[in-house]
């Protein structure tokens, strides 16, 4: 890959934006705000881990059957980066778990400060200013939520709404970039 904008637009195009995988992991943070009120707070935090192993499974298989490929070049230093952000995303898994043991809700808050945090990058792994909104609009939302000492399920629930609502955006960008290149 020879320079950043066609290093970002293979990732784009591979990954369909990462629009798939927002979508999954805003179906794992729903499911586990029901879970919290229908089941326990401790199975609400368990589903959101758990879940989180799936993601990238399951947005492969979706995103096939969507007809997004699911990979990027292999010279394409952009995926190294992804992978490094996801590394250092489940390294900071304990420490939410951790807050969750001082006040279960913190949990859900601290993931949606580390999950948005990964977006940021995602900006300049996919060229799209918009992941830098969908971070600082988990960030914030944390904030107003811890603030306001928001219950868990409700803060899971923020976060899984937030996630849907802009995979659908870069769901309909991706389908518009892929018309405008036919």
């Amino acid at each position: 890959m020879d320079s950043l904008k066609e290093s970002q637009n293979d990732m784009k195009m591979g990954y369909g934006y990462g629009s798939v995988g927002i979508l999954i992991s805003g179906i794992f943070w729903i499911s586990s705000s029901f879970v919290f009120n229908l089941k326990s707070p401790i199975y609400g935090i368990w589903t959101l881990i758990i879940g989180g192993v799936f993601i990238f499974p399951l947005s492969m298989l979706f995103g096939k059957i969507l007809g997004i490929k699911g990979n990027h070049n292999k010279k394409n230093q952009l995926g190294k980066l992804a992978m490094e952000g996801t590394i250092w995303m489940i390294i900071c898994i304990p420490l939410a778990y951790g807050l969750s043991l001082t006040k279960v809700e913190w949990f859900f808050q601290g993931m949606m400060i580390i999950i948005g945090g990964r977006y940021l990058t995602f900006a300049t792994i996919y060229g799209t200013k918009l992941y830098w909104i969908l971070g600082a609009t988990l960030i914030l939302a944390s904030y107003i939520l811890f603030t306001y000492k928001i219950d868990g399920s409700y803060s899971a629930f923020t976060g899984g709404l937030i996630e849907v609502l802009f995979s659908i955006i870069l769901f309909v960008i991706y389908r518009n970039s892929i018309k405008e290149s036919v």
